[in-house]
């Protein structure tokens, strides 16, 4: 049987999905630390983002690492998918419950080494299960189920900041409004527990490792891998960078926003929400684009594109409702749902145009955010950039891989290492807030911490560039036509 009519393996795929549900949870979980942190230790806004440097920071190291022993041996082929993604589970239950000590002896460093240690896990994960995903049945289809995988890992994000601010604040008439550090234990410790347990569940699984494959041995020397030799790569993995910063940054420094005089001064126990909210806006945007993976008619893909945004939203809500808590104000944002829809509809499966167009809306959403005197809505405005980046991956991964070849592995690993974005981007935003310390009276008319939004501003800019122009590059090179299957990280 060829591989092209392989039939995808349901089972152990949606035993694999586990693991990106887990990546989104923990994600979605350090923006809940951010503020409490920043509190405890009476950290700066930009010392609090060294909770997403430590975090993201990991991928980095975690894909160097990787990468330098593959040059010695094939970690994949010689000790399997398997054993190899259960290693990295194990090692991000070893840095969840190195918060218990890290609680006790109430130092932020020690908390700065267990998140960085899980995200040093994840990193192990990431590689793993991605290309196993894709090699779960036909290549053909190898795309579509990490578009799956992707609305799961949206899921994750969603659910975990509102399952979190539970565990540590409670919720209804039993809601606290302060926590210690000794609150943060359990919730780890579960956390710890549930990473063995399914790295145990991984390695008894039924799924199989995909067949071994031979190395080619390039013995010309003129056949050598050149970044700059491809444009479209070195553009890309400054895209990668900036993509996953923004989408960080938008939400690691939301609650200092909201905790400005500006935004009402929202409390750390009322964060979840928002956070809910932003990160349900990239599932939101991920099932939609999963919508194009299905061979459907026009009709019913066109129906599609509307339902689905709308159970998505209905899972933020219901969520957000099961917790208790006030989603009144929320219910203006299908406005922003159904902009986002209109313009996925110009775009298309079309990775240049609708990179660009979402960068062009991302733009708009920050720089209405920044100007609107109303911040009942600005602060929607903010949060609407995970609509406009929630299908952004797969269009930046395309276009930077396009006309690799055989180098497309190599660049897939470079592009992954870009993820560092998350950690350093937010940095400098958080470095803009604290200009509110020694200037209260802000800038033309609002707060610094307000105006830091154009960081994600400048990032919108880069984004929806890089879509305009790649296409040109891939053009001059006589590739004229790159699709985006709508699938994210």
């Amino acid at each position: 049987m060829s591989s092209e009519n392989l039939q995808t393996k349901w089972g152990q795929f949606i035993s694999l999905v586990i693991v990106f549900f887990f990546w989104g949870f923990v994600g979605s979980a350090n923006d809940i630390l951010i503020p409490v942190f920043k509190k405890v230790f009476t950290l700066s806004q930009v010392q609090s983002q060294l909770v997403a440097w430590a975090f993201y920071v990991a991928y980095f190291v975690g894909s160097i690492i990787f990468f330098l022993i593959s040059l010695k041996v094939d970690v994949l082929q010689k000790f399997g998918y398997k054993k190899t993604l259960s290693a990295g589970l194990l090692l991000s239950a070893f840095g969840s419950f190195l918060f218990v000590p890290a609680a006790t002896m109430e130092s932020f460093p020690f908390f700065l080494t267990a998140l960085f240690t899980v995200g040093l896990g994840f990193s192990i994960q990431q590689i793993v299960a991605n290309p196993l995903a894709i090699k779960m049945g036909s290549p053909a289809t190898g795309a579509h189920r990490l578009t799956l995988a992707g609305g799961v890992n949206s899921f994750g994000t969603t659910i975990g900041a509102i399952l979190l601010g539970i565990a540590l604040f409670g919720m209804g008439q039993d809601k606290k409004t302060s926590l210690s550090l000794e609150d943060i234990k359990l919730p780890f410790i579960i956390l710890g527990i549930a990473f063995i347990v399914v790295a145990i569940f991984m390695n008894f699984s039924k799924i199989e490792n995909p067949a071994k494959v031979e190395k080619t041995v390039i013995t010309d020397s003129t056949d050598s891998f050149r970044i700059l030799d491809y444009p479209q790569l070195y553009l890309g993995m400054l895209a990668i960078f900036i993509y996953v910063g923004t989408e960080v940054t938008i939400i690691s420094n939301l609650p200092a926003l909201l905790h400005t005089a500006e935004f009402g001064r929202i409390l750390e126990d009322a964060i979840s929400p928002f956070i809910a909210l932003y990160w349900g806006s990239l599932m939101i945007g991920r099932w939609n684009g999963g919508v194009n993976v299905f061979n459907t008619s026009n009709l019913v893909n066109t129906a599609l594109k509307f339902i689905v945004p709308a159970l998505a939203f209905g899972v933020i809500i219901g969520a957000n409702v099961f917790a208790q808590h006030d989603v009144s104000s929320f219910y203006i944002y299908p406005i922003w749902i159904l902009l986002f829809i209109a313009v996925s509809f110009v775009g298309g499966k079309n990775a240049g145009k609708t990179l660009m167009l979402f960068g062009m809306s991302g733009l708009l959403m920050m720089l209405a955010g920044l100007v609107c005197t109303d911040t009942e809505i600005a602060k929607f405005f903010f949060i609407s950039g995970g609509l406009f980046l929630s299908i952004m991956w797969p269009s930046i991964f395309d276009l930077a891989i396009a006309g690799l070849g055989k180098n497309t592995g190599k660049a897939s690993s470079f592009l992954i290492m870009m993820i560092l974005g998350g950690g350093v981007i937010p940095l400098v935003q958080g470095s803009i807030c604290d200009i509110d310390l020694t200037s209260p009276n802000g800038i033309f008319g609002i707060s610094w911490t307000h105006f830091s939004y154009i960081v994600p501003l400048l990032g919108f800019a880069y984004l929806g560039f890089y879509g305009y122009y790649c296409p040109k590059i891939l053009k001059r090179q006589g590739i004229t036509h790159i699709e985006s299957e709508g699938g994210g990280h």
